[in-house]
């Protein structure tokens, strides 16, 4: 879909309602254009991890008013942002910190676009089709999932979203411990390299592939006039038993 009418139907949804326009005062907007993805299942709990300014929670809290949400964003600039629009819901629970594979501290590369940022580099697609610059790098806090969260606080069905910029398969592997509490994955991943390093997408529905998982819907995906498809948002659901 034409950006553009993606960003018009964005501010027409966020100025129908007192939370998107409070939103919007802070220059965000629920992402829906997930909902087709995320339709037909009452979620209970909800991870987000890689939660931006909060667009994400946002359209979740909209969608699934009573779930749990449990955000990870380890930039202080987004994390205030996203702590400010839901500082009066008790059932939004904003960690600054990002997951990965151990307990550790990484640098983050700040880009001028902040939900560009990664532990990685952009890679040449990523600069050429995006105009993605760092501007900085930062040390943030990762931690594996099990680190902040328990299984008895995933209330079936439960929802795990990773938007990490590249980091997706180390993220992945810092949630392995609690995979078998979520009944749906949704993953952005890339076809190409975007940043110095990243798992691709077959990486990552291998890894889920031996973890129980299988691929069961593409979303959003960016395709370049020249480059062909570059990224989606992958749905991953339990496999069936055989």
């Amino acid at each position: 879909m034409n950006l553009f009418i993606v960003r018009v139907r964005k501010l027409l949804h966020a100025v129908g309602s007192s939370s998107g326009r409070r939103a919007l005062k802070r220059g965000v907007a629920a992402s829906i254009e997930h909902r087709s993805a995320l339709e037909g299942v009452p979620y209970r709990t909800i991870v987000d991890i890689g939660a931006n300014v909060g667009q994400f929670a946002l359209f979740v809290r909209e969608q699934y008013p009573e779930a749990n949400i449990f955000s990870f964003e380890p930039l202080e600039d987004c994390w205030d942002t996203f702590s400010t629009i839901f500082r009066s819901d008790p059932n939004v629970h904003l960690f600054r910190c990002g997951v990965g594979p151990a307990d550790t501290d990484a640098l983050m590369n700040v880009t001028n676009a902040n939900d560009s940022s990664s532990i990685f580099a952009p890679a040449p697609t990523q600069v050429e089709v995006f105009g993605t610059k760092v501007n900085t790098t930062k040390k943030v806090e990762l931690r594996r999932l099990t680190t902040l969260l328990r299984e008895d606080q995933i209330a079936f069905p439960a929802l795990l979203k990773i938007d990490v910029q590249g980091f997706e398969l180390d993220v992945l592997r810092g949630c392995e411990e609690l995979l078998s509490s979520f009944d749906t994955l949704y993953v952005e991943a890339s076809y190409m390299e975007l940043y110095e390093g990243q798992a691709l997408v077959g990486e990552v529905i291998d890894f889920l592939r031996h973890r129980g998982f299988e691929i069961r819907g593409v979303f959003n995906q960016h395709v370049d006039p020249t480059r062909g498809p570059l990224q989606a948002d992958f749905m991953f659901k339990r496999a069936l038993a055989s």
